[in-house]
């Protein structure tokens, strides 16, 4: 059975404990058919509010959680803002080495590019073992700087293999000097299990909202990079003439006072909830008692909310970036230009006011995460040495 040592920031943690859930579902698919083992590297900051980051929510990490069903460990190294930007690369790679080097994988898989994805192909070459590169959005669409970009593309020249999670991004990869025959997009699963269709009445019964409601249900982190702003600026518009209309917002970040701040005003106040983070159940039930799922966001790769909305049987209203357009078409979604409060607007009247099939659109997406498993630990086999003559064989089929 083939050796993987996942190395990935983005993973369940007890400060984000669904974060990084298409690669925990990843895991939980692919350990079935493979030794797999997880390393986490996460920055820690001192516990001094003055020596952490002041542009986003840092929360100190329980060293004793662990998400069920899979082998992780987390190694936390230390950091400083600003001060320590230009020494992160070394000594995660000084905290990550021993991990790696004691666990002798036969290939590791790395998720998020930079830092984490720099250092384990660097560190892979030390060791002597082939790196499967994985970007997962803004790791390849939002490079803060040419010095960064620079590592990258290093990174994705020499890597073994590179995953990308769509089209877009491949190309993107492409680019930066990803080599076309070792760069293959894996596009994300769902659990059919917890994102499947329900009833609208019985789910807005439950959860205590009118039935006459029309409900735009975003779910996310609260950035502007999500266009969360523009969302708020084009409900106001459009309350007016839809006196029933809510929003309902599912995530948090440092954006939460600002956009609280925004919905109490005359012109949102008593259309704007803001859920917190909830379980995926929970995510589920809110899709459901919903008209549709809005995600105007300035940047994407393979939004899995977006997949999640189409499995309920819920239409989109997003942007037309990354790798949004791959996954809808007209029948379940309307596209617009990003950052565009006017063409939003627009956009979610016409969504509220068109009859839409639920059940077609809940049955055009029909991908596991075994599937996803599957890609994986194919592209995974063909880059690890041959044992004693024998090319190892893939022990996975699409499910």
């Amino acid at each position: 059975m083939i050796r993987i040592a996942v190395v990935s920031p983005f993973f369940p943690n007890s400060a984000e404990p669904y974060g990084g859930s298409p690669i925990y579902q990843t895991v939980l698919a692919l350990q079935r058919v493979a030794d797999v083992e997880v390393f986490c590297p996460r920055i820690t900051y001192p516990q001094w509010r003055v020596l952490q980051p002041r542009r986003w929510h840092y929360r100190r990490e329980d060293s004793e959680y662990a998400p069920p069903g899979v082998r992780v460990q987390y190694i936390r190294y230390p950091a400083l803002p600003v001060v320590s930007r230009f020494l992160n690369n070394w000594i995660c790679a000084r905290w990550l080495k021993p991990y790696l080097q004691k666990a002798a994988p036969d290939v590791i898989l790395a998720y998020c590019l930079y830092p984490e994805g720099y250092v384990t192909q660097l560190t892979g070459e030390q060791l002597g073992i082939p790196v499967v590169l994985g970007a997962r959005g803004s790791d390849l669409l939002q490079i803060p700087s040419a010095g960064v970009r620079d590592k990258i593309a290093d990174a994705l020249r020499r890597a073994s293999f590179v995953l990308l999670v769509s089209e877009d991004m491949r190309q993107h990869a492409l680019k930066l000097g990803a080599r076309p025959e070792f760069a293959r997009t894996v596009n994300n699963g769902c659990d059919s299990s917890v994102f499947r269709l329900g009833d609208r009445g019985e789910a807005r019964s439950a959860l205590e909202i009118r039935p006459d409601a029309e409900v735009i249900l975003f779910v996310g982190r609260l950035t502007p990079i999500k266009g969360v702003r523009e969302l708020l600026e084009a409900l106001a518009r459009i309350v007016p003439d839809h006196p029933r209309l809510e929003l309902a917002c599912i995530g948090d970040d440092w954006m939460d006072g600002e956009l609280q701040q925004r919905a109490a005003r005359p012109d949102l106040a008593g259309h704007v909830r803001f859920l917190g983070i909830l379980k995926p159940p929970e995510v589920a039930s809110w899709l459901a008692a919903s008209n549709l799922l809005c995600l105007p966001s300035y940047s994407e790769g393979c939004p899995n909310v977006v997949i999640e909305s189409l499995s309920c049987g819920r239409p989109v209203v997003a942007t037309q970036v990354g790798g949004t357009p791959e996954l809808v078409d007209p029948t379940c979604s309307i596209l617009v230009p990003p950052r565009n409060v006017e063409a939003l607007a627009g956009a979610l009247v016409k969504a509220l006011q068109q009859p839409w099939d639920a059940a077609a659109i809940a049955a055009r997406f029909g991908r596991s995460w075994n599937e996803v498993a599957a890609e994986t630990l194919e592209v995974c086999s063909s880059v690890v040495k041959p044992r004693d003559g024998r090319r190892l064989e893939v022990l996975i089929g699409k499910t």
